[in-house]
């Protein structure tokens, strides 16, 4: 599809992205016809903060899904599409409820994670911080729940599980994002999370214009200046080609 004027024009472009960007690099989204949580509905567990701290067998399958889930994932067309429109100087804040790290690894800088990082483990008793990599090479190596080496306490991805609440300031950047914006992009989100999702509104009620890119309905569709279906790694470049 040719981007809308008005989008090719738009000099501060606020994007929030959801788990449909990362499809494309093998890592399965949640709530789709195809989601994790659609085919295994008790997956949703797993990022449970109440049943991880309460059930060691619950921390042993999460630890599997994290070693199985697309460990050689790479950035995709989708991913790269978002790091031109920075190099444009068009882009006003990239806010991602993915935590599989991919918007870094293809080049975004200052990505604001909401909900955290895979790319680390963080321990629920000291904090302390270490790489995800080597708490599974602990889980190959035979740990099926690796304990702090520091504290014993209980390890777990350093990203935000349901029931866990969002970094203060990582929201209020984001919040303060979308409220600076000419254009709000949502792509491959359901919009059905909050607080990620209520961003939607803050943008739409400060004058911003909003674009969703989404395989399925979502419940801002209405809110929205523009609704995309298109596959993402085709129609971003598109979208995101700057005037002439």
């Amino acid at each position: 599809m040719t981007a809308p004027d008005w989008l090719r024009a738009a000099h501060r472009i606020c994007v929030l992205t959801g788990a449909g960007i990362s499809t494309d690099s093998g890592i399965p989204d949640y709530r789709g016809p195809n989601g994790v949580w659609t085919r295994d509905p008790d997956a949703e567990k797993l990022v449970t903060f109440s049943y991880y701290v309460a059930d060691p067998e619950i921390r042993r399958r999460a630890w599997l899904m994290r070693r199985d889930t697309a460990p050689d994932a790479r950035p995709n067309a989708g991913h790269a599409a978002l790091v031109d429109l920075e190099r444009q100087g068009r882009l006003r804040a990239l806010l991602t409820q993915n935590v599989d790290g991919l918007h870094t690894a293809a080049g975004s800088s200052a990505v604001l994670e909401l909900h955290g990082t895979v790319r680390e483990v963080e321990c629920l008793s000291c904090a302390a911080r270490t790489p995800m990599t080597a708490a599974l090479a602990r889980v190959d190596a035979g740990e099926p729940d690796p304990a702090c080496a520091d504290c014993g306490g209980i390890l777990k991805s350093a990203t935000i599980s349901f029931g866990q609440a969002l970094d203060a300031d990582v929201l209020d950047a984001a919040a303060q994002a979308a409220a600076d914006c000419d254009v709000f992009l949502a792509v491959g989100t359901s919009l059905g999370v909050h607080p990620a999702a209520g961003l939607v509104e803050v943008a739409a009620a400060s004058g911003a214009r909003v674009v969703i890119v989404n395989a399925e309905p979502t419940p801002y569709d209405g809110l929205a200046d523009l609704v995309v279906r298109e596959p993402i790694g085709t129609v971003l470049p598109r979208l995101l080609a700057a005037a002439d």
